[in-house]
């Protein structure tokens, strides 16, 4: 297990300084660079920008810059945005709250959503609602996340006004049941292609695990068909839904950044898409290493939950 552990935690550290590297250059190498915001400015003379440069230490070589920045990452000095001159660190813990609340109410829903579906729809194989959530599953996975959350805003905010249209408390409430008003709209449109792709897993996966000798097995005893789904069937189809779960973490934050601006959901999708038009690097690049970061370590924890459940993987590399 230790060496499992330090294996992978090697292999996300050589991943993410890979990351930085590339997401650094892509700064530098846009045009007008960093500073592009002042010098495309016919107001800001060329004295400005000198200073300017002097002052968030751009006048230096770029991998000198590189390596302050990486330092400063790692030691929590996240450096100061370009415009206001707040803390990197700050502006963008500040804004995780809000994202982590999103994303984690999303998996969650589309989880147990998916899960279902695709469990009744292994059980009614080739019957109508099998065929129906198929379809629907494909009409999902086909259309752009932001298409459907201005269909949800259009029909369940402004038509029906059942929802608030964006946000995430309403000016002068702030309670819990406030919150999750708001929060609905934006978890049900985030988890939907979510609960199209993981219903389609579970279906095929279910499908496999029933034609198994053990469920024959099992149902041969005696075992009451509801048992022999969840205790032997769902219990084995879980685990590769384990590992898509990792793997569908990119998936899931670019989705968030996408609902995010949708319904102007104050979290970090919604403050990359402001700080990208004004090119406030700094806080790209945490924005950046943060959702890397989040990505990678739920890779890592889906291996390792994988390889706990699962007596076929080994918990060491061979």
């Amino acid at each position: 297990m230790a060496r499992f552990l330090i294996n992978r935690l090697l292999q996300s550290a050589v991943l993410l300084f890979g990351v930085s590297i590339v997401g650094f250059a892509l700064m530098h190498l846009a045009p007008g660079g960093p500073l592009a915001i002042y010098t495309l400015n016919p107001t800001v003379t060329a004295q400005d920008i000198e200073r300017i440069k002097v002052l968030f230490g751009l006048d230096q070589p770029v991998y000198v810059q590189y390596f302050k920045w990486a330092g400063g990452l790692v030691s929590g000095n996240w450096g100061y945005s370009f415009f206001g001159g707040q803390q990197v660190r700050e502006i963008v813990l500040d804004r995780l709250p809000a994202t982590f609340l999103l994303m984690g109410t999303s998996l969650a829903l589309a989880l147990v959503i998916g899960v279902a579906i695709g469990t009744l729809a292994a059980v009614r194989r080739n019957s109508v609602f099998d065929y129906a959530t198929a379809i629907g599953a494909m009409i999902a996975l086909s259309l752009p996340t932001f298409w459907f959350g201005l269909l949800a805003i259009f029909f369940f905010a402004q038509t029906l006004g059942w929802f608030p249209a964006g946000g995430m408390v309403s000016i002068g409430d702030g309670s819990l049941l406030d919150r999750l008003h708001h929060l609905v709209l934006p978890v049900v449109v985030l988890a939907l292609v979510l609960v199209a792709q993981w219903s389609r897993y579970t279906r095929s996966s279910m499908i496999d695990i029933l034609d198994q000798d053990f469920v024959r097995t099992a149902r041969a005893k005696g075992i009451s068909p509801s048992r022999v789904l969840v205790n032997h069937g769902l219990r084995a189809a879980l685990v590769p839904l384990v590992a898509l779960a990792g793997l569908q973490l990119p998936l899931l934050v670019g989705g968030a950044l996408v609902t995010e601006t949708v319904f102007s959901w104050p979290g970090m999708g919604l403050l990359f898409i402001s700080v990208l038009s004004t090119r406030d690097y700094p806080v790209l690049m945490a924005i950046l290493m943060v959702g890397a970061v989040v990505v990678v370590l739920g890779n890592l924890l889906a291996d390792i939950v994988v390889a706990l459940v699962d007596p076929r993987v080994k918990l060491h590399d061979e």
